[in-house]
């Protein structure tokens, strides 16, 4: 059957190849037509798997939570980063066509008046005292917010502490601080002075500098990268707002929609260079193997067009890719070639021996026809091992690629004779063979107990590496950290304030709340509990009375009834020189006195500051005074809170915390590096004992890892059954069978100890490795069983090993375009498929030829009729007067 159906292709080469022809073209167009990428990793789990149905419920009762871009604002002080985080949030508003909503988390109008109420009740009180004792300071800044005003209250700490009221070390911040903003002024640079973090004694936590706004984009699903028109508004939108470097302020982009946008943007990093250096390696083998520019593109025809057709059949078929998904092509292109390089080898093997191009032809049907069709049914029954496993990225995967080995297959014996055929490549003058390894058989044979002994030794002395193997749960190490998004979460994730490693607990309603929140809050692995509650405070009353007696305190000193003119230049000139006499008043030699040293340093910069232009005075007002108006008006409005109820709650800041039907989040944070895959497996384990349904990244990094393991154990193991059936019905001998797969075996045993040596752990792409390799190996072992079983006795120094050694080099080559991707998780898939690639051979070229022995005396005619017809070829190629079979 295979013979005729590759004496038919050859028979009607160019109805074949008008055929394929525009086969591949009406591919092309389809491929072109559906291409996308899905990088959303959570895609990669079946949505049937019950953790996966818990996200599913959750996004769906707060949908507003998916499909964002978070952009991270980080400034020099916390009023350049307020301002800066407003004016982005209110200006992406007006851009309706792009955003759908823009929300900010931290910051806005209720925070602004209801910031105390919010605080813990010790946080507060200690606020409080410390606003009541600077009312010394708060009085004079409030009457009079201008660089006069301001010289002023420096005068009047001087003289306190000249009459003893005041010590000299109480001024040492304040001055510090002043100074360092007007040394910035003289040396012609952008400065603003921070009176929010003076007033808190210089006291800031992280999130005071570091500021988000969370926008929700309108997405393209018909581009490459959705949100793309969005992120480049945002970004244009920054740089009109002058939010960047040269302003003292940076935004950075993180989020669902800049991390998919950036993955695929890496996935595609480099991609015409790598491809280009891959293939010209490619071809460079396969000239090598070949020695016949036109078996070579042959060859190469015929394997890229057939991966066009893998590709549009591929995207009918599950409609986009995934991150592991694209990496069919590698596969294809590796596997393909290996069908391309058998059948041609054997052409060339055949041609030496037969006076026709088409005799030869079918001759390397003959020959290599039966194996092949082994190969390529045992390919297949791997690949779509995958199919039935909840690791939906490998399942698509395996789809992709068992249909890729049909095409492969197909094509091979149709239009690869066909092309032959028409290109007619010389003759061959001498016979086709592996001289380098002439020899080895004899010597293998020989030598085959010590070989047999050393391989079990060395497999048994590495066993122990085997245990406990890492794996690597974390997706987000199988993204380049050189991408923004990423980058912006690696640094998120070092402080628990600001990490997005947090667990999303549904109670059934508001009033649940308080009772869940208090368990998960008492676990030793929490580090703190958000929900409605943090925002609508159950102890208002308390609060509201203790902001009342602070705010008849203060009212009188924030509000004054009158102020004076706004100073004239003069006027500033005198309160400079005023303040600077002050100061070195009570500095004296500036050596004794704590806080002397930054007296006298303040008093210098006055009088410089004095005595320069206007122009530099005026910039000086505006660095000392441009946060001081509004930082007075945001404390009278934080001493005049009104009591939070769920109904007068902003919309936005209640949907983030209550569902449209009632049910309430609760937000946990982990103690620790929420980092670590143990740090985050441990809290993802004990907060699910109190909340069975909860969700979030280290619930799914968790959850991932146990049914991504567990389908590859379910994969490898169906995987291995489906190709011991198919090698037990086609070899029909059970010793057979185990000679073809023990090696096999002992190659990804190797494989394993190989990366607990290179300290290369396991990881959700790579893993894709284990499988793949047990399906590709095997087709290089049935090759040589087959050989094997036809008499064939040097095996190593024939065409076959040829075939098989060129094989492997350009499916390395393959390979070797995941290797180099920039994708960090792509590129762990190409380095475990290449280490495994170089077991496999060792394998082949060693293991398999010990395993075997030699060759039967008398073949068994209980065969298969298509192995038959192989040996058969096999036997009549070998020249009985030669030391090597003519390969």
């Amino acid at each position: 059957m295979i013979e005729g159906l590759v004496a038919f292709s050859v028979r009607y080469r160019w109805i074949v190849i008008a055929l394929m022809a525009f086969i591949t073209v009406a591919s092309l167009g389809v491929a072109a037509h559906l291409f996308r990428i899905n990088t959303d990793v959570e895609r990669l789990i079946d949505p049937k798997e019950p953790w996966r149905q818990d996200e599913i419920n959750f996004e769906k009762a707060f949908p507003q939570r998916g499909n964002t871009i978070v952009a991270v604002i980080n400034g020099e002080t916390p009023e350049e980063t307020e301002e800066a985080a407003a004016n982005l949030a209110k200006a992406l508003t007006a851009h309706k066509n792009l955003i759908e909503t823009v929300y900010r988390p931290d910051g806005g109008p209720f925070f602004d008046r209801n910031g105390l109420l919010l605080m813990p009740q010790a946080q507060l009180d200690k606020t409080l005292e410390e606003l009541t004792q600077q009312q010394g300071l708060l009085g004079p800044l409030a009457a009079d917010p201008s660089l006069r005003g301001v010289m002023r209250v420096l005068s009047l700490g001087a003289r306190g502490v000249k009459s003893g009221d005041a010590k000299l070390e109480d001024l040492d911040k304040p001055m510090g601080q002043i100074d360092a903003t007007l040394q910035k002024v003289l040396a012609g640079k952008p400065a603003r002075m921070s009176w929010q973090e003076l007033l808190a004694n210089g006291q800031s936590s992280v999130t005071d500098k570091m500021k988000f706004v969370i926008i929700q984009p309108v997405l393209d699903f018909n581009a490459l990268e959705p949100g793309y028109q969005a992120t480049k508004l945002i970004r244009n939108v920054a740089h009109d707002l002058k939010i960047d470097a040269e302003h003292g302020l940076r935004m950075r982009l993180t989020g669902t929609v800049a991390v998919a946008d950036e993955e695929f943007a890496t996935l595609s990093e480099d991609a015409a260079l790598n491809n280009s250096i891959i293939v010209g390696a490619i071809v460079l083998f396969l000239w090598l193997a070949l020695r016949s520019g036109k078996l070579v593109g042959a060859v190469l025809i015929t394997t890229f067009a057939g991966l066009i057709v893998t590709a549009a059949l591929g995207l009918i078929m599950v409609k986009e890719l995934n991150p592991i998904s694209v990496a069919f092509a590698a596969l294809f292109v590796g596997l393909g070639i290996d069908f391309g390089i058998q059948f041609s080898v054997r052409y060339r093997a055949d041609r030496y021996e037969q006076p026709t191009l088409q005799s030869a032809i079918r001759a390397a049907a003959r020959g290599v026809g039966w194996s092949l069709t082994l190969a390529a049914v045992s390919l297949v029954a791997g690949f779509f091992a995958f199919l039935p496993t909840a690791f939906r990225g490998v399942s698509e995967l395996g789809l992709i690629a068992g249909v890729g080995m049909v095409v492969a297959y197909l094509f091979s014996l149709t239009l690869l004779p066909a092309l032959i055929a028409v290109f007619e490549p010389k003759g061959e003058k001498e016979a086709v063979q592996t001289a380098w390894l002439v020899g080895v058989d004899p010597w293998i044979i020989r030598k085959r107990k010590p070989i047999l002994i050393a391989v079990g030794v060395v497999t048994l002395a590495g066993a122990p590496l085997l245990w406990h193997l890492p794996f690597d749960s974390n997706p987000m190490h199988l993204r380049s950290a050189k991408t923004e998004s990423i980058a912006t979460y690696l640094d998120l994730i070092k402080n628990p304030e600001t990490s997005p490693n947090l667990i999303d607990v549904l109670a059934p309603n508001v009033d649940a709340v308080p009772a869940l929140s208090k368990t998960l809050a008492a676990l030793p692995v929490t580090s703190s509990v958000n929900s409605i509650d943090t925002f609508v405070p159950r102890d208002q009353d308390k609060k509201l009375a203790a902001i009342a007696d602070t705010a008849q305190l203060l009212d009188p000193v924030l509000n004054p009834g009158r102020k004076p003119p706004p100073p004239t230049d003069a006027e500033n000139v005198k309160a400079l020189k005023d303040a600077a006499a002050a100061l070195n008043g009570v500095a004296g030699d500036g050596k004794e006195a704590a806080g002397a040293q930054n007296a006298k340093q303040l008093a210098g910069t006055l009088d410089k500051l004095a005595g320069g232009p206007v122009q530099m005075r005026e910039a000086a007002s505006v660095a000392l005074t441009k946060d001081l108006v509004p930082l007075l008006q945001r404390l009278r409005d934080l001493l005049h809170p009104e009591k939070i109820t769920l109904d007068n709650l902003p919309p936005q800041l209640k949907a983030d915390w209550v569902a449209a039907d009632g049910r309430a989040r609760i937000e946990v944070h982990p103690k620790g590096d929420s980092n670590d895959d143990e740090v985050l497996r441990t809290f993802s384990d004990e907060v699910l004992k109190v909340a069975p349904h909860a969700t979030g990244a280290p619930v799914a990094t968790t959850r991932s890892t146990y049914t991504i393991l567990g389908a590859f154990v379910q994969a490898a193991i169906t995987a291995f059954v489906l190709i011991f059936v198919i090698l037990s019905v086609a070899l029909r001998k059970p010793w057979d069978v185990a000679m073809t797969l023990g090696p096999l075996v002992i190659a990804t045993l190797w494989t394993l100890m190989a990366l607990r040596l290179i300290d290369m752990p396991l990881n959700f792409a790579n893993i894709i490795a284990l499988p793949l390799m047990l399906a590709v190996g095997v087709a290089f072992h049935i090759y040589y069983v087959i050989a094997w079983r036809a008499g064939v006795t040097d095996m190593l120094a024939s065409s076959l090993t040829r075939a098989i050694f060129f094989s492997a080099l350009t499916t390395g080559s393959a390979f070797g375009s995941l290797v180099l991707s920039s994708h960090p998780g792509t590129a762990s898939m190409g380095k475990l498929l290449a280490l495994s690639l170089f077991f496999t051979l060792i394998a082949a070229f060693f293991v398999v030829p010990a395993t075997l022995g030699e060759p039967p005396a008398q073949a068994d005619d209980d065969r298969p009729e298509g192995e038959k017809a192989a040996a058969a070829a096999l036997r009549k190629s070998t020249t009985p007067s030669d030391p090597v079979p003519a390969k």
